[in-house]
């Protein structure tokens, strides 16, 4: 790292890794602002919108994930990070001051826009800068910041609301202060985050191989001298053009849907919708149950809550030092198999209705894997395995396909809950989390310390030996 120019690189990363902070604040305050809300808009025993307000967020990421792919490669990597910010910041505002439930549903449904191209864009545009040797690091970035995000929006939301006693009634409380107005304070306090974000996403460079692949050479080389010298630069824009010797001017969704492409975007699709149907997710969407089931009473399952918020930063941490050091296939294949023995354990032990300090330490274990190896390691991946040019549509198709899992995953929980009982539906966790492992242990490949131009040689062979072909001719 010693020949790049570090504080240059770390700060164009960390300012487009904000798209990660507030995608992971506004997906988890809602958790706490729920109570209150739901009795403001009077939908406390309507059990069709209380679902209705908890999901329509996942509408709009699904359509901000569709449109990152087709609006970053028109607009530019940089010009939709500060469109994202934008969106953050006026649906932060718009969610606090609604004061029908018809403008709440809007509002979320355009913050979850802003969470779908931040989900996709950021990672995107971290790997396009990013140095080889430590472009894991700095992807994994984004994901420290989804987790910072959520474990400030855990804290927000227990500072914010005042102290509920045990004896008020549903009326009191909507008539109380987090009635009227604590929930609106735990949206609000995003905008200045998002405010941030805007400022400082005006300046950041755009993506250099975006402008490679624009024919904007001249820019592209100021970028990547900058980053790491002239010989640097003309290295990385010879590898971006050569990558780039066929089908140069060709890209998006028709030419991704091609059958050079269909390996990789099977990987890309799977290991998208694994990281969603390996159960972790439903943790912190319903910690609630899922701790009350363990036998804890409310006020506990809030401290619990928090305790697993803690993990999950914590071991990111361990993430990004390990990373570029034992490699992303090592490190999801830990987490797949972790994950498998870890959910057998804990469905197990809700068959045999263990409870207490036991069922915590298993919580907090599951989190702790997922943290330091799907969580992170799925964007990297995602980010790092398509060639340039197809790049934004891939990372847009397998984002949507995220999200389409997060989707189906938040809404099965409470079925196979009440069906199957905690037991059985950490059970079917955990023989996912083993298909998944196979899955990977067979198709998947290593990408640590690859060049992106490298990769697309090793996982589109067909589009390197045209190549090859071509400059024979």
């Amino acid at each position: 790292m010693s020949t790049f120019n570090r504080r240059f690189v770390y700060f164009i990363c960390l300012v487009s890794a904000m798209g990660g902070l507030l995608f992971g604040y506004d997906w988890v305050v809602i958790g706490g602002a729920k109570p209150f809300y739901e009795l403001y808009f009077d939908i406390a025993h309507n059990a069709s919108m209380q679902g209705l307000a908890m999901t329509v967020a996942l509408l709009g990421c699904m359509t901000g994930a569709m449109l990152c792919g087709w609006l970053a490669d028109r607009m530019g990597r940089k010009r939709l990070l500060i469109l994202a910010s934008l969106i953050f910041l006026l649906s932060s505002w718009a969610v606090g001051a609604a004061h029908t439930f018809r403008f709440f549903l809007v509002s979320r449904l355009v913050c979850g826009v802003g969470i779908g191209l931040a989900s996709g864009l950021s990672p995107m545009y971290i790997a396009e800068v990013a140095p080889t040797s430590i472009r894991g690091r700095l992807v994994s970035l984004n994901q420290l910041t989804i987790v910072l995000g959520i474990l400030a929006a855990q804290i927000t939301n227990w500072l914010i609301a005042d102290h509920i006693p045990a004896d008020f009634t549903p009326a009191q409380i909507a008539a109380s202060w987090n009635g009227q107005m604590a929930w609106r304070w735990m949206f609000w306090a995003a905008m200045i985050p998002s405010g941030v974000f805007f400022i400082l996403a005006l300046l950041i460079p755009e993506s250099p191989r975006w402008l490679a692949l624009k024919g904007r050479d001249a820019e592209a080389t100021g970028i990547l001298s900058r980053i790491g010298g002239d010989d640097y630069a003309t290295t990385e824009l010879h590898a971006i053009h050569a990558a780039h010797l066929s089908d140069a001017s060709q890209g998006g969704l028709r030419l991704l849907m091609g059958h050079r492409y269909r390996r990789v975007l099977l990987i890309g699709i799977v290991i998208a919708v694994f990281q969603q149907w390996c159960g972790t997710n439903v943790i912190f969407n319903y910690a609630q149950e899922i701790f009350q089931s363990a036998g804890y009473q409310i006020g506990d399952v809030l401290f619990n809550i928090v305790v697993t918020g803690i993990a999950n930063l914590l071991f990111t941490f361990v993430a990004i030092y390990t990373v570029d050091r034992w490699g992303r296939r090592a490190l999801m294949l830990l987490g797949a198999g972790g994950l498998c023995g870890i959910y057998l354990t804990l469905g197990t032990c809700y068959y045999f209705h263990v409870s207490g300090f036991f069922m915590v330490v298993l919580v907090v274990a599951a989190i702790a894997c997922y943290a330091m190896t799907l969580g992170p390691c799925t964007w990297v991946l995602l980010a790092e395995i398509f060639p340039n040019h197809i790049r934004a549509a891939a990372v847009a198709t397998c984002t949507f396909a995220l999200w389409v899992g997060s989707s189906t995953l938040t809404f099965t929980f409470p079925l196979l809950n009440a069906a199957l009982g905690s037991y059985g539906t950490f059970w079917i966790y955990s023989g996912v989390c083993l298909a998944g492992f196979l899955f990977m242990l067979r198709l998947l490949p290593e990408t640590k310390g690859r060049s992106l131009e490298e990769l697309e040689e090793r996982l589109c062979p067909e589009m390197s030996n045209k190549k090859n072909d071509n400059s024979e001719e």
